[in-house]
């Protein structure tokens, strides 16, 4: 059986590389069944676990293999080799898991499963993760350890969008686990435990791999790693991505364009409501106003983002797209923010609901996108999330700017709102 490969040590740093391999061969020889550490069968609580070792047992084989006297002025290496192996989780303690320590007394002990060795350098993912708090809240009715039930609502809280999915594959794990005979069922169950222990530890844990395997300190590679960190920021300072001469010229024009609609540079028309107590300010730059300001509609032409974050402005391009009949556009559009924006509790209903509406084939206000765009949104909906449509809204949005929103610039729709929008003359302060 191969118990890893060297290329699966190829992303690690050499130094680290070279120490998980010499514990991946300690630990084979540990298990050798003529010259290994000897094995038996003991009864733990109401179970009884296969091939367990006890403490004494190897710090005996590692006094014995590397020929150090137990009583001499080395004999502190025989348990220190034992709780570094330990630590890396090629050897996990079967009755107190969240101390990673190895005891030279008769505490059990048992060979981690080469598939959860370091040596492998399986991804850590929070999904996998979640999946086995799920499965362990399944088996534990809800009691959880302090510290894993902490990871379990964090993970609850940022996985939300596939959380049904998580929950779906633990209860398959654990129906799955539920078949096995007792005793495999609880092994596998310790080897879990033990490899998350090793990669997620608990907070304040007593021992030195805190942060878990991959964050394991290399004082030579951190420095590289430093270095050339240094040497990138410097010539980052040194040689900006864009010209100054660019900066400073779209500076210009931001400042040129929005000068007569920014309070700190132009007067209020008619007045500021702070400083004469005249609320017709307010009152005419009311959200859904029926005829609005001429600086208002004049802001409508300076950029497409500009018009549909105003309301009365998509209420008048809604109008636009309405005589054009291609108003289910907007009406996606808006959908599509109400669920980004919205509540949780809705998310899966409103998701659905946009479906049927707009996407679904026969749909009443179906939208024209493109195959590709249209298969990964709709792949999407089968676990819907905030922004499960974001490739579809944002084809969308390109769509009406660069086709409808010039056209709605010299529409009469426009035109009409731009004669008909009022000029408030300025207030005379005598």
């Amino acid at each position: 059986m191969t118990l890893y490969s060297l290329s699966s040590l190829s992303c690690l740093p050499r130094p680290m590389r070279s120490v998980l391999l010499s514990w991946g061969i300690i630990s084979a020889l540990m298990q050798d069944p003529a010259s290994g550490v000897k094995s038996q069968t003991q009864r733990l609580v109401i179970t009884t676990i296969p091939h367990a070792l006890s403490g004494e047992d190897i710090v005996a084989w590692i006094a014995s293999r590397f020929k150090i006297d137990a009583l001499g002025k080395n004999h502190l290496l025989l348990p220190a080799f034992g709780t570094v192996m330990v630590a890396f989780g090629y050897i996990y303690p079967l009755q107190d898991h969240k101390r990673l320590i190895l005891k030279p007394d008769a505490s059990l002990y048992r060979f981690q499963t080469p598939y959860f060795w370091p040596a492998q350098q399986w991804p850590v993912e929070d999904t996998d993760y979640a999946i086995y708090l799920a499965k362990r809240n399944i088996r534990k009715k809800g009691v959880l350890e302090l510290h894993e039930q902490e990871q379990y609502n964090n993970l609850h809280k940022w996985l939300n969008h596939k959380w049904d999915f998580i929950v779906m594959q633990a209860k398959e794990q654990y129906r799955a686990g539920k078949e096995r005979k007792k005793p495999d069922r609880v092994v596998f169950d310790c080897q879990e435990r033990a490899y998350w222990v090793v990669h997620r530890p608990p907070v304040r844990a007593s021992h030195s791999l805190v942060s878990g395997i991959r964050t394991t300190p290399l004082t030579s590679f951190l420095c590289f790693c430093f270095s050339d960190l240094i040497i990138f920021t410097q010539q980052c300072i040194m040689r900006p991505r864009v010209k100054s001469s660019v900066s400073i010229g779209a500076l210009v024009k931001y400042t040129t364009t929005y000068k007569q609609h920014d309070p700190f540079l132009a007067p209020c028309l008619p007045s500021s409501p702070w400083l004469t107590d005249d609320a017709t300010y307010w009152t005419l730059n009311m959200p859904n106003v029926e005829v609005p300001t001429k600086m208002r509609v004049e802001r409508w032409t300076f950029s497409f983002g500009e018009l549909l974050s105003d309301p009365r402005g998509r209420d008048d391009f809604r109008l636009f797209l309405k005589k054009e009949f291609s108003g289910e556009n907007l009406a996606f559009w808006e959908s599509c923010e109400d669920l980004k924006w919205g509540t949780a509790a809705t998310m899966n209903e409103k998701a659905q609901h946009i479906y049927k509406t707009f996407l679904a084939r026969g749909a009443p206000r179906w939208i024209n996108i493109d195959g590709k765009t249209m298969e990964v949104t709709v792949k999407g909906l089968k676990h819907p999330h905030r922004y499960v449509l974001d490739a579809a809204q944002t084809h969308i949005f390109m769509l009406m700017k660069k086709d409808s929103y010039g056209r709605y610039l010299k529409s009469p729709v426009f035109k009409e709102t731009q004669k008909r929008a009022v000029a408030p003359d300025a207030h005379s302060f005598r």
